[in-house]
């Protein structure tokens, strides 16, 4: 079967570059989805992007669906055939319907019943027709956050201006969004003009030729190597932040790089209120020595040629110019302000409805603060260090810089601390309880600080959760999935492992409870914190390689230390290369199944009376020992082997005890031994969900 290139282009109005990766990508996904649904077979497929254009390229496309050979059930052998062995009329209509001869059905046994099948064949179709008919719903099917219609038409993220749909050199005449695909594209909106694509296979190069690098990846290499042609002519240092350089990359659609520069007087503002005023604003990427300090200097990436660069200098200039007047006298105004003045004015400010102001938030971060600090066994000057540090943590929120720039804030709060004459530690804290911003992010590295981020993010999860909002989905407009795996991280590290995530769930749920904020049933929301705390626990697990039945069997046995469920997987991991493991497994699981039938019943040791009942409260006994050992040494490892030490005696106990006797008061003194040995084992993990091949 011969195979052909298929291009499909959509040109629309120029899409936010936020949207432009997501979107291109879903194109590519879905348009190979469909073929493979639709038995169209294709090698690969290439994904293109611009402002202005999503496309994608596949590659080795067959011209026509594979057959498909299917076998139809149809009805029972007792409806098919007449008492005479002749074919009923339900046969001959099932034949019928599906297109063959009755004397081609066949019988086949189900479940002790026979049945007609039908051998059915569906002939291919040819790939045009398909595409004609199943393209509109491929490319009406991308979804975007924001969409908008045009002329009472189509929906989507601008309004298409073009389709562009070839089966090598053929025009597949697609009808979709009040258009029909031909081959006409259009080049650069200023440099280039509107081309006849001759075939799918010369896509890339007749843009090229139009001043339109339609790869994504082309142009990000291409600024970068402009980028860096600009270090070393210059000598200078250009971070790339990635999050910039793919937004750029989406922005133009032929790229040249560029610099200008702005009045060193600027310089006197913090470092953060520059680069994200350029940043944020204009898009550009700052300067700096090999030091780290910023210069005064600038680059952008214009969207066109190098012609004419100096005049586009001279307007980049004029704009940065005015955007960075504004900071400076934002951040002057906001020096005049005291910090009390400041906050004061978060009374005002409405945090959530239902949970009243940002001022009531901070009383409420302060009160956990203070429990947290307590129980990290603080030093007097610290806790004071700890409450001042709570009292003012949000008054950045009331600043004129924080208003423009939200992403500052915490920057801001630091700087302006330092400004007042607070204390460095509560200078610091104030910036890092904002601390992880973002997956991979650094931690707090001040107690204080890592305390207050604590605080911060508890409150902010459990009052979400307390008046019934929570993440669905995609939908986190709060961003408590990240707050709640900032947690997580903090948890993990050394300093706060003695903290209890069960506990810190209490304290914050207390105190919206006396509050009067909890529209909830406190122990429905407890409920659910801890499944959504598990969840990014989960991740983390995973994130670390840790197998999937591991980490069910781990954190079944509780989430309230993180870094005590990390370990403990870990140990279960090194564990599975040994060949006795699933002897040990398979004990803890015999003792969980028949211990679930235990009812509370209470041990009594002197009604044990046979040799091998005997032996397994000794080896329990000794367990419960080595395991109170290796939890003061906090050695998981141990922890393990603690368990793992009553495996020959419990494998003992079931080859000669029969647990289940008639006698009710020793087949329950015989489970409640095996109860307290579950209860035992799921300190460590649910052993029972682990998995042998």
């Amino acid at each position: 079967m011969n195979k052909r290139d298929l291009l499909v282009e959509i040109g629309c109005e120029e899409i936010p570059a936020r949207f432009v990766g997501d979107a291109v990508r879903q194109l590519g996904q879905k348009l190979a989805d469909w073929l493979n649904e639709q038995r169209i077979s294709y090698e690969t497929y290439h994904t293109y992007a611009t402002p202005r254009r999503l496309a994608v390229h596949v590659h080795g496309v067959a011209e026509r669906q594979a057959d498909l050979y299917e076998e139809v059930k149809g009805p029972a052998e007792r409806i098919a055939k007449t008492p005479d062995g002749s074919w009923s009329k339900a046969a001959e209509g099932f034949a019928r319907k599906q297109g063959v001869a009755v004397d081609d059905l066949v019988f086949k046994e189900i479940k002790g019943e026979n049945y007609v099948f039908a051998k059915v064949h569906h002939e291919g179709a040819d790939t045009v027709r398909q595409l004609q008919e199943g393209l509109p719903e491929v490319l009406q099917a991308l979804h975007f956050p924001k969409t908008m219609r045009w002329q009472g038409r189509t929906r989507f993220i601008r309004p298409v201006r073009w389709l562009v749909c070839l089966f090598d050199d053929a025009v597949v005449p697609v009808e979709w969004a009040g258009l029909t695909a031909g081959r006409k594209t259009r080049g650069h909106r200023f440099l280039g003009h509107e081309i006849e694509i001759t075939h799918a296979a010369e896509y890339v190069n007749a843009l090229k030729q139009q001043y339109v690098l339609v790869d994504a990846t082309e142009r990000r290499e291409l600024i970068l190597q402009q980028l860096r042609q600009l270090q070393e002519q210059r000598g200078w240092v250009i971070p790339v932040d990635p999050g910039l350089l793919e937004e750029v990359t989406y922005l133009v659609e032929y790229p040249t790089a560029l610099y200008g520069t702005f009045n060193e007087e600027f310089l006197t503002l913090p470092k953060e209120v520059l680069i994200t005023t350029m940043r944020e604003h204009q898009r550009y990427f700052p300067v700096e020595d090999a030091d780290g300090h910023l210069l005064p200097y600038f680059v952008t990436v214009r969207n066109g040629d190098d012609r004419y660069l100096q005049t586009v200098v001279k307007g980049n200039e004029k704009v940065l110019r005015a955007r960075l007047a504004d900071a400076r006298f934002f951040y002057e105004e906001d020096l005049k302000q005291p910090i009390g003045q400041a906050v004061a004015k978060l009374e005002q400010i409405v945090y959530q409805e239902n949970l009243g102001s940002v001022g009531d938030r901070i009383r409420r971060m302060a009160n956990l603060a203070s429990a947290i600090g307590e129980r990290l066994n603080l030093e007097q000057k610290e806790l004071q260090q700890l409450s001042r540090a709570a009292q003012i943590a949000k008054f950045d929120l009331a600043t004129q810089m924080v208003g423009e720039f939200p992403e500052l804030e915490g920057f801001m709060g630091r700087t302006y601390a330092r400004k007042a004459g607070e204390e460095e530690a509560v200078a610091e804290a104030i910036f890092e309880h904002h601390l992880p911003r973002f997956a991979g992010d650094k931690l707090p590295q001040t107690k204080i600080g890592g305390i207050l981020a604590l605080a911060d993010k508890l409150d902010a999860i459990c009052s979400s959760f307390g008046i019934g909002i929570q993440p669905t989905g995609s939908q986190d407009p709060y961003g408590l999935r990240r707050k709640a795996a900032g947690i997580v991280q903090i948890l993990l590290s050394p300093a706060y492992r003695s903290l209890s995530l069960d506990e810190l769930l209490e304290l914050s749920l207390e105190q919206l409870e006396q509050a009067g904020l909890l529209k909830q049933d406190r122990a429905g929301v407890k409920k659910d914190l801890t499944e959504f705390f598990s969840l990014r626990i989960k991740t983390v697990l995973q994130e670390e390689g840790i197998r999937y039945d591991v980490i069910d069997a781990v954190i079944a046995s509780g989430i309230s230390h993180p870094a005590e469920v990390l370990e403990k997987a870990g140990v279960l991991m090194d564990q599975l290369s040994r060949e006795s493991f699933k002897q040990e497994v398979e004990g803890f699981t015999r003792v969980a199944n028949l211990a679930a039938k235990a009812d509370g019943a209470e041990l009594n040791k002197e009604a044990l009376t046979e040799p091998a009942e005997q032996a397994l409260l000794r080896a329990f006994e000794e367990a419960e020992a080595l395991w109170e050992r290796a939890a003061e040494q906090k050695d998981p490892a141990a922890l393990y082997s603690a368990l793992a030490h009553m495996v020959p005696e419990i494998h003992r106990f079931f080859d000669e005890i029969m647990v289940m006797v008639d006698d009710p008061a020793v087949r329950f003194n015989r489970l409640a031994l095996l109860a307290g040995i579950m209860r035992l084992t799921r300190r460590f993990a649910s052993f029972e969900y682990l998995v042998f091949a």
